[in-house]
């Protein structure tokens, strides 16, 4: 939506409203004057303690801003509830936003059910008179650039994988991903490879950490990388494996080769955007598609063999 908004409008004034947890993701992207971070968690313990002042002036901060238009690309509650509180005289979302953040909007999208969660938002713009620009490009803070350059352990040709996921059933089996590892190190496709995966995710990656405490050609960053440091490391990576997680969407972001494993997820819904050839998943007709359901899941993971992904990696590295 940013870079369709900017070649529509060269001279407007965008600033983009994100939970302060993600500011890095999207802090460099030149198009913008800044991103506003919305600190969720403070407003939230200040207000269960019912201490009103300080959500207050956070709102009064963002209205005096005295926007003309908002866009409500996430379509929940609290969003939308922003929205209105802005202040902005048009509040554009989708008609079938969820719990009731339509009715925050003056107006309101029609039809983009049943589509990629990205075409859906780019379906606000034609509504405000400005042409959908499939552009998904990422911006990594330059110290972060410059930080990932300089890391020895990053000299190379390296993989990065991502075998973290938030649910249990979105989780290729992490004894795989240290298969994988093995293969492409010893047939000599990769110099290095890369682990990824938040603070609290280092039980799911225990055969991959392992083999790091015994290889230094495996790089352990499991919970030591900021989001701005871990976009620089997937910019420069060769190739990226990753389950359904913010790594895979970095992947795409930097147009990165890639090779995506799903299990009990639409992809094309929330898959990699327009990079289907890349996902490898084996569902049957009569599988249901509920990330929720762990043991569906996990059985769905299971059925994507170590071979198949490697013959994938090998492929995008030219091995």
């Amino acid at each position: 939506m940013l870079a369709s908004l900017r070649r529509a409008w060269p001279d407007a004034e965008i600033d983009w409203l994100v939970q302060d947890d993600f500011v890095d993701a999207i802090r460099a992207q030149p198009a913008l004057r800044r991103a506003i971070p919305f600190p969720r968690r403070e407003l939230g313990r200040a207000l269960r303690r019912g201490r009103l002042r300080g959500p207050l002036a956070w709102l009064r901060d963002l209205r005096n801003e005295h926007y003309d238009l908002v866009l409500d690309a996430q379509g929940l509650f609290r969003s939308g509830f922003l929205a209105r509180a802005s202040g902005a005289p048009r509040r554009v979302g989708h008609r079938a936003a969820r719990e009731l953040a339509w009715l925050f909007y003056t107006d309101r999208e029609r039809g983009s059910e049943g589509r990629h969660t990205v075409d859906r938002m780019l379906a606000l713009l034609p509504a405000i008179g400005v042409e959908p620009e499939h552009d998904m490009r990422l911006v990594a803070p330059p110290e972060d650039r410059r930080a990932a350059a300089a890391d020895s352990r990053l000299a190379g040709r390296y993989v990065v994988l991502a075998p973290t996921s938030r649910w249990p059933g979105k989780q290729w089996p992490a004894d795989r991903y240290d298969a994988v590892a093995e293969q492409l190190l010893g047939g000599g496709a990769a110099e290095r490879i890369v682990v990824v995966g938040g603070p609290g995710e280092r039980g799911q990656c225990v055969p991959l950490l392992d083999r790091a405490s015994r290889d230094d050609r495996v790089v352990d960053l499991v919970g030591t990388t900021s989001i701005g440091r871990l976009m620089a490391v997937i910019e420069r990576a060769a190739l990226v494996v990753a389950n359904d997680s913010a790594a895979l969407h970095m992947a795409v972001g930097f147009d990165r080769p890639l090779v995506a494993l799903f299990g009990p997820t639409q992809t094309d819904l929330v898959g990699p955007y327009r990079r289907e050839a890349d996902v490898l998943q084996v569902a049957g007709p009569g599988d249901r598609f509920d990330h929720k359901d762990d043991a569906r899941g996990l059985e769905m993971m299971e059925r994507i063999t170590t071979a198949s992904v490697v013959e994938a990696c090998l492929d995008r590295l030219g091995g």
